[in-house]
Order: structure tokens, then sequence, then C-alpha cells
């Protein structure tokens, strides 16, 4: 039987008559990195905070680590990065991570040992007697970072652990996520870069209007479908009829393009004959393999209620 890091059944949150969460049903496993993704207002914030016991549920059943929310034996076995953070400025790096651990629980001489390495791992070994005050954005993400991993836990939700920094901070990041996998320890991740989701994560679920759409495995998807993104004279009703015969996933955007999924390379010889048959003018055909990005518009946008329109 699996051993869930969080599993959560039909879980729900109303605030008087807003459903903030309609239905979150989700299963993450330990040592896994695990992508959440929506749009603003989808009810992610909101399903962390229950998960955190930082709010109460209004139904569903939920468990972390094996027990229920806001078991806080369990608290002490999970780490948390939250987007909008406020850290005491006139604390040093290294006094602000000791306070943490005093938090935790944790003993004097582990903290001792713990500290400089946490801040060796994030790049701040030389920032150890400087206040938070005077820390960048992006040294005060990675000094965020750190305190999430202070109590080496077995579960950490991070979101948008990215945000603020340059590249090399980004790879860094990504780096540590993964070395904290490979530990053992399931990773939450909530960000709105998906390149970075992309090259973090093992599964991710899409959650739309409070509710979880799907969830995928990123090394099961099928890396052969192909995105054709084109320009054409007019986009027409035949023309959006014609491409849902040929795929499900056929969308306008507002710059004028249509986008539509091939299974196959040998697919597009095809369409290309039909566009030029049914004197349909194309100005521009782009190809890329399926991005995150492109899968995210695509399941969000399916999902919407909204139809191609001509």
């Amino acid at each position: 039987m699996p051993d869930y890091a969080i599993e959560t059944t039909h879980l729900r949150k109303e605030f008087g008559r807003k459903v903030a969460v309609a239905d979150l049903t989700l299963q993450v496993k330990r040592g896994e990195v695990f992508g959440f993704l929506g749009p603003n207002g989808a009810g992610k914030t909101t399903s962390v905070k229950m998960l955190l016991g930082l709010t109460a549920p209004t139904a569903g059943d939920a468990t972390l680590l094996n027990a229920p929310l806001g078991d806080r034996r369990t608290r002490t076995r999970i780490g948390y990065l939250p987007e909008h953070f406020r850290f005491y400025p006139w604390l040093k790096a290294v006094e602000f991570l000791d306070l943490q651990g005093r938090l935790y629980g944790m003993e004097t001489q582990r903290r001792r040992n713990v500290i400089p390495q946490l801040l060796q791992r994030v790049g701040l070994a030389q920032a150890t007697e400087l206040k938070l005050a005077a820390f960048s954005k992006g040294m005060t993400q990675r000094i965020g970072l750190a305190q999430a991993l202070m109590n080496a836990p077995d579960l950490v939700f991070l979101d948008e652990p990215t945000s603020g920094l340059d590249p090399l901070g980004r790879r860094l990041v990504r780096e540590i996520i993964a070395e904290v996998s490979a530990t053992g320890t399931a990773v939450f991740l909530n960000s709105h870069l998906l390149s970075e989701v992309e090259q973090t994560c093992h599964r991710v679920a899409f959650i739309r209007e409070g509710r979880v759409l799907e969830t995928h495995d990123l090394s099961q998807w099928d890396e052969d479908a192909i995105s054709v993104k084109m320009r054409v004279g007019r986009i027409s009703a035949e023309l959006l009829a014609h491409l849902q015969t040929l795929s499900a996933d056929v969308y306008q955007t507002d710059d004028g393009f249509v986008h539509v999924t091939v299974s196959a390379e040998k697919d597009i010889p095809t369409l290309v004959n039909w566009l030029v048959a049914h004197n349909h003018a194309l100005y521009e055909l782009n190809l890329e393999r399926l991005s995150l990005e492109d899968r995210f518009l695509k399941i969000i946008g399916n999902h919407s209620g909204d139809t191609l329109t001509a």
C-alpha cells in the first residue's frame, strides 16, 4: 500500500457563501516533487493553508505523513516557505535560523551543526553575521529556503521558491530540491514559473476554481506530440471545424494565432495541403514540442467552459 506524504479526499473550504476550494483530491508520494498549478484565484493558497492546519476545511478528509491535519507532532516534521513572508529584519542570518530551530524544538548542538551547513548550501556562508534588513530580495528568498529546511523535514511546502532569483539562484534551488527529494522528503511546489516546474517536478496537478482537474506524471507524457502555431488570413468556422477533426486540442489566442496539437510530424503536410486546397492563406507556421505551459493552457482552457468561435 503506497505511503503518501499527502492524501486528500474531497477537501472543501467555504468562506460564507464563497467556495474557495470545491474538491481537493490528490496524493503526494514520499520523495516526490509535486507541482501544484493553476491560474490566480484557483484556490492554491487556501489549499496549502488547509494542509498546513492554518485554516480548517469545511468538509473532506486529509492526512499529512499519515496523521490528521493540524497534528502538532507531525508539524515538527514539515517545512514551509510562503510566497509572502516577513522575517525579522533586526536578526542576523545565524540568529534567525537559530530561532527557527528553537521553534522546532531542536537541541542546541544540532542547531549549531545544521545552521552553517544550510547557509553554505544556499550560498549565504559569507552572510552569517549580516542582518536580514541588509539582505537583497534574492538573499532573503534563499534564507527563506534555508529556514524551510532547518528541521530536515519529511515534507516541505515551497510557494514560489524561485521568486526574485537570477538564473544561477534558480538553478541552485532546483539542485537543492532534487537533493532533498532524493533523501525521501516530499516537496509540494507551487510556482508560476512553469519552465522551473517542468525541470523540477515528477508529477503535477492542475487546479481551477478550487477543483483538481487533472494530475499527470511528467515522465509519461507523450513526447511525440507537436504543437502547431499558425497565422492564417481568416479564422473561419470551417477552419476550426476541420482542425477539431484532427485534434481535440485546438484554441485561439488574442494575438491572432491558432494552436493545434498533432500526434506526429506526418500530420503537418496533410494540414498544410488542406489549407491550400481550401484557399486559406498561411502566413506563418511554427512547430514546437509541447511544453508544460502549452499543456497548462490546454488543460485549464478545456475546463473553463469557453468554446472556440470564428
